[in-house]
C-alpha cells in the first residue's frame, strides 16, 4: 500500500506475496549464473598467473639463498614472464611455451632429478617434528605444484579456443625446441653443471 504525504509517494510495509519473491529469487539466481561464466572463462589465465608468479618467487628465493645460479634463474624466469604476457593477451603461442617450459620442470624433478622428492620429506620431516632443516630444499614442493599449475592452464587455455591440430602441432614442436634450447643455453653459459640433467632426461626413472 502506498500514499501521498506533501505530495511525495510513500511506501508502506506491505507483506510479499509469494509469486514476487519466487520471481526476484529466479532473476537473482540468473544474475548469479550470468557472473559465474566470466569468471570460469578466466580461469586458465589466473592458473597461468598465479603459479607462474608463484615459480619466479621460487626461482628468486632459490638465487637469494645461492648466489652462483642467480642470472641462470633470471633468464629463467622470464620464460614464465613471456607466457603470463602472452596469456592475459590471448596467444596461443603463451600456451605452448609455458607447457614447454613447466612441464620440462615437472618432468626432470620427477624423473631427472631428486629435487621434488627432497622437498617432500623436509615438507614430511617439518609435519611431524616441527623443525625445518633445509628450506632451500623444501621450495621445491610449491615450485613443483606451481609449474603444474601453469602446464594446467595452458592446457585448458588451449582447448577452449578454436584449434588448428596440424598447424598447432608444428607450432607446438618448433616452441618446444626453442624453449628446451633457451634453457639449455642459459644452463652453458651461467651453470654448465646443470647440462648433465639433459641425458638424464632421455633415460627417465624414478627416484
Amino acid at each position: 500500500m502506498s500514499d501521498k504525504v506533501n505530495g511525495h509517494l510513500r511506501l508502506e510495509n506491505t507483506p510479499v506475496s509469494p509469486i514476487t519473491f519466487v520471481t526476484r529469487t529466479q532473476v537473482n539466481f540468473c544474475a548469479s549464473s550470468y557472473v559465474s561464466p566470466r569468471i570460469v572463462s578466466k580461469a586458465p589465465e589466473w592458473l597461468i598467473v598465479v603459479g607462474g608468479c608463484v615459480f619466479i618467487l621460487m626461482l628468486s628465493l632459490s638465487a637469494y639463498w645461492e648466489p652462483g645460479i642467480r642470472w641462470l634463474h633470471f633468464f629463467q624466469a622470464w620464460m614464465y614472464v613471456t607466457t603470463i604476457v602472452l596469456c592475459l593477451r590471448g596467444n596461443s603461442w603463451g600456451n605452448f611455451i609455458g607447457f614447454s617450459a613447466a612441464g620440462l620442470w615437472i618432468y626432470a624433478n620427477v624423473f631427472a632429478t631428486t629435487f621434488f622428492l627432497n622437498g617432500l620429506q623436509q615438507l614430511s620431516q617439518w609435519v611431524q617434528t616441527g623443525h625445518l632443516e633445509r628450506a632451500d630444499l623444501l621450495i621445491a614442493v610449491p615450485a613443483w605444484f606451481s609449474n603444474l599449475l601453469v602446464v594446467t592452464g595452458c592446457v585448458w587455455g588451449y582447448f577452449r579456443v578454436p584449434r588448428q591440430p596440424l598447424r598447432d602441432a608444428v607450432r607446438f614442436l618448433v616452441t618446444f625446441v626453442l624453449t628446451t634450447g633457451f634453457f639449455a643455453l642459459d644452463m652453458a653459459i651461467f651453470q654448465p653443471r646443470y647440462l648433465a640433467l639433459f641425458p638424464r632426461m632421455l633415460h627417465p626413472h624414478l627416484p
